[in-house]
């Protein structure tokens, strides 16, 4: 097998490299220079002086083609390579072509059907070049590759490449074949585009987006037709950001028009309310045409106007653009037949209070009749039906249909299609049919609850299938999804929930429940997120699982939430989907950090920063950056939890962010609260705790409530406390989850003066028990064992406090062990801090993690930190960190140290 193609995906030195950079430069643009040069320190030294003052913060994307990133270094090269032979020369061009910019691992086949002599290698060796092996030519580093295949005469390289076609036959090589089939073209061709077409989507399909962006990229090189030029390189600009090549994608983008794409990228590395603004017009282009494109058909083109009209009052004045395009010249005919629709509906329900058939109020409390549904929804009721039915995501699936009023496309409530609801349905959400029968309220958000007359048979609309959203559509909804809780600003969730509705989209449940939950409709938010959470199976759609993940979190479900980010992690690694793993990694971190893993989880996140600036999403970092502070908070690393908080606000504030913004500042509200600094905490805790829908960020929110009533207690100030727990409470309640219901308890006892607070304490234990938050478990032992002592019950209050005390130090969170400890002195029983013992009467095996003795062996066997990294698949910046924590717990600063400790160790 030859050797592989040149890899991005981890550079030959995370950490030592990046210390030679400037480090005015920001982190993430310092990773992903380093990625772009191959991690060729000399590449890089030569590439930071190009760099435009937008480069150089981040703005705009890096050089990509390799003339762009070291100029002079790959003269040097191509110098080099022209004082070889020619038959070396030809050699070399042949290899580089198998192995650059695609692999195809034909080079022994390609020689041997050329009949080709592979002794003039020998010329390269000697150089230093590259020199042979039983696998093919291993090249002195990447630059020399890519100096060979530069070298070559166009001509020479369209020889190799069509000799690598050739011999490229097998089962799963069509790609590559068409690949080199594609670059041996000697110009534009319609064949061969469709040829790189077809076998780009092979390739996507495999999960290899690398060779899909080639493929693509080399289509619209031999296309002759502009706009298809556009398509492609649309796609190729996609397969590049799945890829985790976030330069190259957004340069691709810059030659298209793209709101998707801008979506994406903005929501990833730019402003995010500006990417969901962007998301949410591709929603309306990309629904309109292929999920109202049929009703549209049938009505005339009412619906897409209908849908676009609706959009514009909702989402400002980049979406009422859209929509006048979409709609054209159809509004004066829509106007018109809304007219007449309206006088004939208001004289039929005039008619039939009239006659008796409908009671006064009629048209909002519901018709029954022998051919008509009836509606057993009150007014009230039926809004938040409407409102929630919007995003159900029951509505999904083969058996869901709607019927199209014939004039304006809209909902028809006399002909809507009646399918029984999925178990588990909301009653909110549901309508009857008949006897035994159920059938989803098929009212929009922005219509009120009005109950027509039936029409007369003749005239009844036929009820027709309702055309499920593709699978992009669907995606672009869930990335404006993404827009909505990065901003923090909900109510973007309630509006992107109506646009769905107009233009006919199903969107997940997890949007449904945010904006539900925004609304202060609890009950109605658990039901959507849970449907949501639900969808958390092996295998599924990454960006779906991450959705999962969130609602999961919501609900303060945290095994859900871990298993189906986990789940989403390994599903973009099977697909291919190396951009998404980051993104996967910012939620679980959530769960880890509250289910007692703190450190794996730093460890993880710490990897994931690295990669979400490695492929360019720059606003994941920042996510990131916070979580590492809130890690730092738990563990009492005060300066890194002020130094990553800062730089997360930095950033978050200039984009946007609300989600990290917050994040960040909590961590620093927590580093007060666990430091004794109440008042400062509880001054830091108010505005996250901000109470009532709409105010704060949800997510946050349920993080700072329960430690801000701590904080306010302790600093005497409990007035804007009990109600930001009321609202808490109720969402605990609605949400059913014992680690909330846990906190609200241990909140109401702490809110409650004397030996009342001892039942509310024993009940948030109990409710712990049930839960999976055992920090905030321990954390209630603390609080427990500290009432018991002011009312004198000493010797529970000592087994609580030692309790507490026990899992705080197994957590690693040195300052909730102190205040553990000065309660325990308070009962007049001193306990000495944790001392690791000396090195001479430790036994490694029983202080280290299982990963971390397994790297300790290694490195004592003299393997390096990169060597390390190769054989656990792992990041040379996590094996640093493992290292780092070997050598804190056994109290050692050196190798050599580690080599004679686990010596003795084994020894003894």
């Amino acid at each position: 097998m030859n050797p592989t193609s040149l890899d991005r995906t981890s550079s030959p030195s995370r950490t030592d490299t990046g210390r030679t950079l400037d480090p005015a430069l920001p982190e993430g643009v310092r990773i992903r220079v380093l990625r772009a040069v191959y991690g060729d320190p000399r590449a890089a030294a030569e590439l930071l002086p190009r760099l435009t003052p937008r480069q150089a913060t981040g703005l705009d994307p890096l050089p990509t083609e390799p003339a762009s990133l070291a100029p002079e270094l790959l003269t040097r090269y191509r110098r080099e390579i022209r004082d070889l032979p020619d038959d070396t020369r030809l050699l070399l061009l042949l290899a580089a072509a198998d192995q650059y910019p695609v692999a195809t691992h034909a080079f022994l086949r390609a020689v041997a059907a050329g009949r080709l002599d592979t002794r003039p290698l020998e010329a390269a060796e000697t150089a230093g070049v590259a020199h042979a092996t039983a696998g093919g030519v291993v090249f002195r580093d990447t630059w020399t590759r890519i100096a060979a295949y530069e070298t070559g005469s166009p001509a020479d390289r369209r020889d190799v490449h069509r000799l690598l076609a050739r011999v490229l036959r097998a089962e799963g090589e069509t790609p590559r074949r068409s690949w080199h089939r594609g670059a041996g073209a000697l110009g534009p061709s319609v064949r061969l585009t469709a040829e790189l077409r077809t076998a780009a989507q092979q390739a996507r399909d495999a999960g290899e987006h690398p060779l899909a962006c080639a493929l693509v990229e080399r289509a619209a090189a031999l296309s002759s037709d502009p706009r298809e030029q556009s398509r492609l390189l649309n796609r190729a600009a996609g397969d590049a950001w799945q890829s985790g090549e976030g330069d190259r994608a957004r340069r691709l983008a810059a030659a298209t028009d793209s709101d998707a794409l801008n979506g994406v990228f903005a929501l990833r590395a730019g402003n995010a309310a500006e990417a969901f603004d962007a998301l949410l017009v591709a929603v309306v282009r990309a629904g309109t045409s292929a999920v109202g494109g049929a009703d549209g058909v049938r009505s005339g083109g009412g619906m897409k106007a209908d849908a676009a009209w609706g959009v514009a009052g909702r989402a400002g004045a980049a979406l009422a653009e859209v929509a006048r395009r979409e709609a054209g010249l159809a509004e004066t005919a829509l106007a018109e037949a809304a007219r007449r629709e309206a006088a004939r509906v208001d004289g039929a329900v005039a008619e039939a209070a009239r006659s008796g058939a409908v009671p006064a109020g009629g048209a909002r409390t519901g018709v029954t009749s022998a051919d008509g549904p009836r509606t057993d929804v009150a007014p009230t009721e039926g809004l938040r039906a409407a409102s929630a039915s919007a995003s159900a995501p029951e509505f999904a699936g083969a058996g869901a249909a709607k019927s199209v009023d014939s004039l304006t496309g809209a909902p028809s409530e006399a002909g809507v299609s009646r399918t029984a609801a999925a178990p588990g349905t909301p009653p909110a959400l549901r309508t009857t049919t008949g006897p035994g029968t159920t059938a989803f309220s098929r009212t929009t958000v922005a219509s009120p609850t009005i109950a027509v007359p039936p029409a007369p048979a003749a005239s009844r609309t036929t009820p027709t299938p309702r055309t499920p959203a593709p699978d992009h559509v669907v995606h672009l909804l869930a990335r404006a999804t993404e827009a909505a809780v990065y901003t923090g600003d909900l109510r973007r969730c309630r509006e992107a929930a109506a646009v769905a509705s107009r233009v006919g989209i199903v969107p997940h449940g997890t949007l449904g429940g945010l904006a539900a939950a925004f609304e202060g409709r609890y009950e109605d938010a658990r039901d959507l997120l849970k449907a949501a959470a639900g969808r958390c199976g092996p295998g599924g759609d990454p960006t779906l699982l991450i959705h999962a993940g969130i609602a999961a979190l919501m609900l303060g479900d945290h095994t859900r939430a871990t298993t189906a980010t986990v789940r989403a992690a390994a599903s973009a690694r099977a697909r291919g989907a190396t951009v998404v793993v980051a993104q996967a990694m910012e939620f679980r971190a959530y769960a880890e950090f509250w289910t007692g893993h703190p450190k794996a989880a730093e460890t993880a996140t710490a990897d994931a920063l690295w990669q979400a600036h490695a492929t360019g999403q720059d606003n994941g970092a920042c996510h990131l950056q916070a979580a590492l502070a809130m890690f730092a908070a738990l563990t009492g690393d005060a300066d890194v939890c002020r130094e990553r908080a800062a730089a997360a606000r930095s950033y978050a504030l200039g984009r946007g962010l609300g989600l990290p913004a917050a994040l960040a500042q909590w961590a620093l509200a927590y580093l007060d609260l666990s430091s004794g600094r109440f008042a400062a905490a509880a001054a830091r805790l108010r505005a996250l705790a901000g109470f009532g829908p709409g105010h704060g960020h949800r997510a946050i929110r349920h993080l700072a409530t329960p430690h801000y009533v701590e904080a306010a207690v302790r600093s005497g100030d409990t007035r804007i406390a009990r109600a930001a727990h009321a609202d808490y409470d109720r969402w605990a309640r609605a949400v059913r989850s014992p680690d909330d219901l846990a906190l609200s308890a241990r909140c109401r006892a702490l809110l409650t003066p004397g030996d009342e607070a001892v039942e509310h304490y024993r009940i948030a234990l109990d409710l712990h028990a049930r839960g999976t938050r055992d920090f905030e478990r321990a954390r209630t032992e603390l609080l427990f064992g500290g009432a018991l002592r002011r009312l004198r019950r000493r010797t529970e209050a000592r087994d609580r406090l030692h309790t507490s005390l026990e899992a705080f130090e197994s957590f690693g969170a040195p300052h909730c062990a102190a205040q553990a400890r000065a309660e325990l002195r308070a009962l007049g029983t001193p306990v000495a801090a944790t001392v690791l013992p000396t090195p001479g009467t430790l036994d490694p095996t029983t202080r280290l993690t299982a990963q971390q003795l397994m790297v300790a062996r290694m490195a004592a066997d003299g393997a390096t930190n990169r060597e390390i990294a190769v054989r656990l698949a792992l990041s040379p910046r996590t094996i640093d960190h493992h290292l780092r924590g070997v050598f804190s717990r056994l109290g050692i600063r050196s190798r050599i140290e580690l080599v004679r400790l686990l010596a003795e160790g084994e020894a003894s």
